[in-house]
């Protein structure tokens, strides 16, 4: 059964312990069966596929029963591998969970049943690195604590791209309200927008079981790069308390979503100028925000460094409770872009902040405009000995002083006042080290290859050769085109970062015999730069497309860049699109520099596919610079966002420096945004071409114009007002 035991003699009067060594799913099932007090099953170095993990019984105080690996990371559990635990007094620790997904909704779970769980239990030095659903829109949280009294700490969760929550809180009246776990020295590596809700990195409760208290500690973690949507924490319960965490260059905020009496203190929030890094968003009753340090948040809105939000009267569960008796005192906002009293307030959400103080804190914003915003009424928001540098934002009531003040930074690497002038967070605060989070054997890795970070590789014109280097490449690497025409007979898939650049001096030019030229698949990534791209060789095909994100791929988080390039003649249908995303595909980036676009039957950017409304979108970032578009039969962007969930950043749009003539005559649209959050059009000018339509989906969306000229083209539509700026 590959199962070793070595029996161990504790102290006189002690129950004895055994320890087994087992090589197999078939060795583990038979050691794991009345085990004892004290007893640790020891899984052998290797990669365990496809077993379903399942520690029971009773330990005690001092003898849990355990469950471990022979070297620490030399245990890798891939395939369809999943851990449960049930029972008291268990400890699981040192196991990789990679190259593979868990065959239920959870990877790592505190529970065997809905009527067997874990208490006083423990998960330490768990690594769970990139373990995602093939289909990103299936939900699995990676880890689910179940009952009371339970420790998950010194993990690594690193690269969850499907959706559901990194470690959710699982409450109910059967395994326990009243859970007390503790959730420590863990380190929450990089998670890449989602682009839809269910990103969240922890969530305690949810708003069904949020009147009543969790009692949880999430303490002394590090939350590096998660991007996953607009809560990085979401608190669904009261009583927890959020102690010492670091949030670096992660977007989103610390919510207090639902739940009353929750303590956020100690913590620092590093935002480094990152968009959308956000702070502490306050909801409900008797929240205490004390002794933060925020410095170099960059987000507005409800991820501003502090989002003091309107509630509903009355409110259902699902909804925003009003604030009452809030408590935000000693907190430092250091070079930050705003703070939002106020938050969201509409017709629904009119309940203004109650018989709450803001006290003693620091306030310094980052120089780009006022650091205040406010809505509504702020009468029941009591101020009081906070001071801002160098001058109080208008709108601040009595209680915010202004002053000018010279920050030095700290032995512990943040920002103070001069000594004497005790306000903001306190001067003791000690970031828990990087270094003691997580696990030390295995790497904390945040970046991802890059493109042009591999290798250059020359590659001459003729039949296929551009093929023929696309499938020797390797991620990061560049192909460098020589002059001349190269004729392309099959799809060339990009599976890793890619760039594909033409000569210095001349011209390589591509012409392609399929319906498109490249697919985007997952993992990968492309750049082109310096090239005439000829569709005219091009069959008459449904989807043809210079670039597609096949529906169904899974590609996601890619960035997709065309620089200094020509590409024309897209006419064998009547939808002949230069880049088409489909359904279930995210890109990061996408983004036009110097390109020009002649003769084309459908849009230059088709990323429309997301229409069921669920708050889901194609691409979160598409920027068009120093560009023209001549006689294309479609929308220059057709860009859709739909829903009015308000767990996504994007989509954002920039189109500066261009020209459009005769674009989207078909329609009468040459650009059409739908549900857009931030538009920004700029030094462009239209000639005989369709109009521009922006239409609002939710949150607060920004048309932004300056120097646009319409000539010969329908006036802009719109149904929010479209701001002019000089």
């Amino acid at each position: 059964m590959g199962t070793a035991a070595t029996v161990l003699a504790l102290l006189p009067g002690v129950a004895w312990s055994a320890e087994y060594l087992v090589h197999d799913a078939a060795g583990y099932a038979s050691a794991a069966k009345g085990l004892k007090p004290g007893d640790t099953v020891v899984l052998a170095d290797g990669t365990w596929r496809d077993v379903d993990l399942l520690l029971t019984g009773t330990g005690t105080i001092g003898q849990p029963i355990s469950l471990t690996a022979q070297t620490p990371g030399k245990v890798i559990l891939s395939g369809q591998s999943q851990l449960r635990l049930a029972g008291a007094y268990l400890e699981v620790s040192n196991l990789v969970f990679r190259d593979g997904w868990a065959p239920g909704g959870e990877v790592v779970s505190f529970r065997s049943s809905s009527k067997a769980w874990a208490e006083h239990s423990r998960v330490t030095g768990i690594v769970i690195d990139g373990y995602n659903k093939p289909d990103r829109a299936q939900s699995d949280n990676w880890v689910a604590m179940y009952g009371r009294f339970n420790r998950f700490d010194h993990n690594q969760l690193v690269g969850k791209t499907n959706a559901g929550t990194t470690l959710v809180v699982v409450r109910n009246a059967t395994s326990g309200l009243d859970n007390r776990h503790r959730i420590d020295h863990n380190w929450f590596g990089p998670r890449p927008n989602l682009g839809s809700n269910g990103g969240e990195t922890i969530r305690v409760g949810t708003s069904h079981d949020s009147q009543s208290a969790s009692n949880t500690v999430v303490e002394n973690n590090w939350f590096e790069h998660c991007d996953g949507e607009v809560e990085i924490v979401s608190n669904k319960s009261g009583g927890n308390l959020y102690r010492g965490n670091v949030f670096k260059e992660s977007r989103g905020s610390m919510v207090l979503r639902h739940g009353h009496g929750n303590v956020v203190e100690r913590n620092i929030f590093l935002g480094n100028g990152k968009p959308h890094t956000g702070g502490v968003r306050v909801i409900n009753r008797d929240q205490i925000v004390r002794d933060n340090y925020f410095e170099g948040v960059a987000g507005d809105g409800f991820a501003s460094a502090l989002a003091v939000m309107a509630g509903t009267r009355d409110a259902p569960l699902n909804r925003y409770e009003q604030v009452d008796n809030a408590l935000i005192s000693h907190n430092s906002f250091v070079q930050a872009r705003y703070l939002f009293l106020g938050a969201g307030l509409d017709e629904e959400r009119n309940a203004m902040p109650v018989r709450s103080k803001i006290a003693d804190n620091l306030f310094v914003g980052d120089g780009s405009g006022e650091l205040l915003r406010t809505q509504g009424d702020l009468a029941g928001v009591a101020f009081s000995g906070n001071v801002q540098s160098p001058a109080a934002s208008p709108g601040f009531p009595n209680g915010v002083q202004g002053r000018s003040l010279t920050l030095q930074r700290a032995a512990n690497g943040l920002l103070y006042p001069p000594a004497g002038i005790e306000v903001g967070a306190p001067r003791d605060l000690a970031p828990v080290p990087r270094e003691q989070v997580g696990v030390a054997w295995y790497p904390k890795q945040v970046t991802q290859t890059a493109l042009d970070s591999g290798r250059a590789h020359r590659v001459a014109p003729g039949e296929d050769t551009l093929v023929t280097a696309v499938a020797a490449s390797a991620a990061g690497d560049r192909l460098q085109l020589q002059p001349g025409d190269y004729r392309i007979s099959q799809v060339l898939a990009i599976n890793h970062p890619l760039s594909v650049i033409g000569p210095a001096k001349g011209k390589a030019t591509l012409r392609f015999s399929r319906p498109s030229l490249f697919e985007i698949r997952p993992g990968g990534s492309l750049r082109l730069a310096g090239l005439e791209i000829d569709g005219s060789l091009a069959p008459d095909a449904a989807g043809n497309a210079v670039i597609r994100v096949p529906p169904g791929s899974q590609a996601f988080d890619y960035t997709l860049e065309i620089a200094n390039s020509r590409i024309h003649d897209l006419s064998s249908n009547k939808a002949f699109d230069v880049i088409n995303t489909g359904k279930g595909t995210f890109a990061a980036l996408i983004r036009l520099h110097g390109v020009t676009v002649n003769d084309i039957s459908g849009s230059v950017i088709a990323a429309a596919a997301e229409t069921d409304d669920l708050g889901t979108y194609n691409a979160e970032t598409v920027e068009i610079v120093d560009s023209i578009f001549q006689r294309i039969g479609g929308p220059l962007v057709n860009l859709y966002r739909g829903g009015t969930d308000e767990s996504t950043f994007g989509p954002a749009f920039e189109l500066r420096g261009s020209r459009l003539e005769q674009v989207g005559n078909v329609g009468d649209t040459s650009l059409r945004l739908h549900g857009v959050q931030q538009a920004h059009l700029s030094d462009t000018t239209w000639l005989r071409s369709g109009r521009v339509r922006f239409t609002h989906q939710t949150g607060e969306p920004h048309l932004r114009l300056r120097n646009t000229t319409f000539t010969a083209t329908a006036a802009l539509q719109s149904d929010t007002p479209a701001e002019t700026l000089p």
